[in-house]
């Protein structure tokens, strides 16, 4: 998707990306599916996308032989189950062991492509009901016919989308991108091809998090499924009522009156519904933080009968993880009129914000629409990581373990443990830019331990160390560790350390102790933004926790 039109450039790409943990056969079907999907802009045909896609990879190789068989399988028989069958003899399990071989699987994709008649949903029927890897291959599909035939072959059968809601969960060591939207998605990879072309990225609406530019794109939000606004709520992506750009989301309600509210949320965190995701763990971090300023347009439809009063709230988990709902002051909105809201994030005790909303209220029985122009925040957080004083577990999950151990049964809250290398407990965004993060650190028989900042995953970050050698380091991880400045500071077992770490444009500023060890400039530095993270490296150490403060 990011070399739309170039088959050649997305198989190259995708060998690359394959080889970081496959090789051979894997990766032939991989340049075989990311060429497919590249020509799917421009070419309409599968037979043609196919015949590009196959002359990508050796002709000696299984996936080349298999893609003939099945065509030629395809070409004398309709039955896509008889089909099938032949498929399960050549190139079944019981021939490519293992939990989930990619030759059988591939296999389907192609099957599902050929048999579909380009019917979206008769492609995905087919692929699923073949069996085996059932999630990987119907994306696959789904992508490919996606490109290839756009929103009107998605939206020709049932309502695909509506249930989804753009809802996305991209689990990764950058955890503050893992809740995402298919709008903010399809933005990335738009300017990941931009930057490959040379061009200029897009950024709607002054790159508002929430921007509904997209037709029918509703960023997540659905009515909430409290008590209070059931049934009354209903969203819709429309034309106009956009100050800097074409599109906004519609919130209609009916039957709003005194103590009957219309609301709509979206996630900024693991919802409750995603808490015990069974077969896949959800990592993630919150996107939203307390001293964030978030602010929002939304519009009152010119035909409303009722003024409306509107309000912007968030949700934060609390004791027993139970949701606590905290208000942004109202604005009234009569016919036609529009309110920007601007809000700075009040601090939650520790506990992570799960939701942000707008709820629309009443004291006289009517119905209308609001719409929403835009909803986003920027800037670093102010906020103290920790144990909160009211308990609950979801404060844990807002890190992203990348360590061996981190228990809950420790006095401290963060006592962590890493065996062999390098592990981070890591929170936050790449939105955070310029901020200093402060935390006490306690090593216990310990190689290295510390504190990182604009942490943009497992092996990409600045780090101030305390242990190896009787040394004080700074470094930069980033295609391998580059040490900024060091200085010689013994490291006693079991004494508890104040580190500061100040990142701001490409200038760092390290702290012990409350004293400046370190000032430096980074000549190539990282980047962006990013989290923080505790970081430990084979021992023990544990922490109080961490405050995160803007820098000016």
């Amino acid at each position: 998707m990011v070399a739309p039109g170039d088959p050649e450039l997305a198989a190259d790409l995708a060998r690359r990306a394959a080889s970081v943990s496959h090789d051979g056969e894997a990766v032939h079907g991989a340049q075989v599916v990311a060429a497919m999907e590249a020509g799917a802009f421009a070419e309409p045909d599968i037979g043609r996308l196919l015949d590009d896609a196959v002359s990508l990879i050796p002709k000696d190789s299984v996936i080349f032989r298999m893609i003939d068989d099945i065509r030629g399988w395809h070409t004398k028989e309709k039955n896509w189950r008889k089909t099938r069958e032949y498929i399960a003899e050549g190139y079944g399990y019981h021939n490519y062991g293992g939990n989930c071989h990619l030759v059988p699987n591939h296999a389907l994709i192609i099957h599902a492509l050929l048999h579909g008649e380009d019917d979206f949903q008769r492609s995905l029927m087919i692929v699923n009901t073949s069996g085996w890897d059932t999630d990987c291959n119907s994306g696959n599909v789904g992508c490919l016919l996606g490109i290839k035939n756009g929103l009107a072959g998605i939206e020709a059968g049932p309502d695909w989308r509506g249930p989804v809601a753009d809802r996305l969960y991209l689990p990764t060591a950058d955890g503050g991108r893992s809740i995402t939207d298919a709008v903010t998605e399809a933005y990335n990879i738009v300017n990941i091809g931009l930057a490959l072309a040379g061009r200029e990225p897009v950024a709607p609406k002054n790159g508002a998090r929430f921007q509904f530019e997209l037709p029918g794109s509703v960023q997540g939000f659905r009515p909430d499924d409290g008590v209070d606004p059931k049934d009354i709520v209903a969203l819709g992506n429309v034309e106009g009522h956009s100050e800097a750009g074409a599109r906004s989301l519609a919130i209609r309600y009916s039957h709003v009156a005194r103590g009957r509210v219309a609301r709509v949320t979206t996630p900024t965190f693991v919802p409750p519904e995603a808490v015990d995701m069974v077969g896949y763990g959800l990592l993630a971090s919150p996107t939203l933080y307390p001293g964030q300023e978030m602010w929002a347009r939304v519009v009152a439809d010119g035909d409303n009968r009722v003024a409306a009063v509107c309000r912007l709230f968030i949700r934060a988990y609390g004791a027993k993880d139970e949701l606590v709902t905290t208000y942004e002051p109202e604005a009234v909105l009569g016919s036609g009129e529009d309110h920007e809201f601007r809000w700075r994030v009040e601090d939650t005790g520790g506990q992570p914000i799960t939701q942000v909303g707008v709820e629309i209220s009443s004291d006289e029985a009517t119905g209308g629409t609001v719409y929403l122009d835009y909803l986003t925040w920027e800037g670093a957080p102010d906020v103290q990581l920790g144990r909160p004083a009211e308990g609950g577990t979801m404060w844990r999950r807002a890190w992203v373990n990348g360590v061996d151990q981190f228990e809950p049964h420790w006095p401290e809250p963060y006592r962590l443990v890493q065996n062999h290398g390098r592990g981070l407990l890591i929170q936050g965004t790449r939105e955070w830019t310029d901020y200093e993060v402060r935390a006490t650190i306690t090593p216990y028989m310990i190689a290295q331990a510390g504190l990182g900042a604009r942490v943009q995953g497992m092996r990409r970050y600045y780090a101030l160390l305390l242990g190896k050698n009787g040394k004080a380091r700074l470094v930069r991880e980033l295609d391998g560790e580059k040490v900024l400045a060091e200085a010689d500071f013994p490291c006693v077992p079991a004494v508890t350390y104040r580190l500061g770490l100040r990142v701001r444009g490409n200038r760092l500023q390290a702290s012990i102790d409350g004293g400046v060890l370190f000032d430096v400039e980074d000549d190539e530095p990282l980047l962006n933004g990013g989290a923080v993270a505790l970081i430990c490296e084979e021992g023990c150490m544990a922490s109080e926790g961490a405050r995160v403060q803007p820098v000016g």
